[in-house]
């Protein structure tokens, strides 16, 4: 299967390392984080990428070029969203299914695996955790997606959207839709929604781990993390 990979961002909270860098190009343990994203998809049986990029996107060709990797680089000209930086992808995609991450996140290899659906739904990955008010809380109802709350003030769960997705070709339609949020951007988990009141929308659970690389202080346990767990 494909997977789309979201490496557009400047990283904000990574300053002053992504001054110079995009921030899926921030080291860790002497190797950019993206370099751990890719080698674990390719383990994944993934060997089809697209790369979503913006911000320094000439470093992550060099990137490209120096770790011997084939991918597809595609610009999104303006800082617009997950929405819209998925949409530029529709191309790349075609009819065929694929994943969607995040640049600047980590899944196991086995929760990457379990994302390679050859069926007509889409999906949308989730775990469990003691904070969900900070996250977009995922309602179940039956195995398939019902709602996604984002960052609730109410509870309504502790199972919350870790950004890795399966989807079909449907998701692209379903962009065409959605409409700008109150914060100015094209919102992937709007289309989402759509396509889950028509019951076209599974939840997967994580069953190892995942991990995000947000902030400069996520940087020293995600070396630790990477240490005890990252193997060639």
């Amino acid at each position: 299967m494909k997977a789309v990979i979201l490496a557009a961002g400047k990283g904000i909270r990574m300053m002053p390392l992504t001054e110079n860098i995009p921030k899926v190009l921030v080291e860790v343990n002497r190797k950019p984080f993206l370099y751990y994203v890719i080698k674990s998809l390719q383990k994944a049986g993934y060997d089809d990428f697209c790369l979503i990029v913006g911000y320094k996107k000439d470093k992550i060709a060099d990137f490209l070029k120096q770790y011997k990797i084939k991918a597809v680089m595609i610009e999104q000209k303006e800082q617009k969203g997950t929405g819209n930086a998925v949409i530029q992808a529709e191309t790349f995609a075609g009819k065929e299914n694929f994943i969607v991450l995040g640049g600047d996140n980590l899944w196991s290899v086995e929760d990457l695996k379990q994302m390679n659906k050859a069926d007509d739904y889409s999906y949308i990955s989730g775990i469990e955790v003691k904070n969900p008010e900070k996250y977009g809380v995922l309602i179940e109802e039956k195995g398939f997606l019902k709602e996604i709350k984002e960052k609730p003030k109410e509870h309504f769960g502790n199972i919350i959207n870790t950004g890795l997705y399966k989807f079909t070709p449907e998701i692209f339609e379903a962009l065409s839709k959605i409409k700008l949020s109150p914060r100015g951007e094209y919102e992937l988990t709007d289309a989402i929604t759509l396509l889950a009141r028509q019951k076209k929308v599974k939840l997967i659970k994580i069953k190892d781990f995942w991990r995000d690389l947000g902030t400069i202080q996520d940087i020293g346990p995600m070396s630790k993390f990477l240490k005890e767990r990252w193997s060639e």
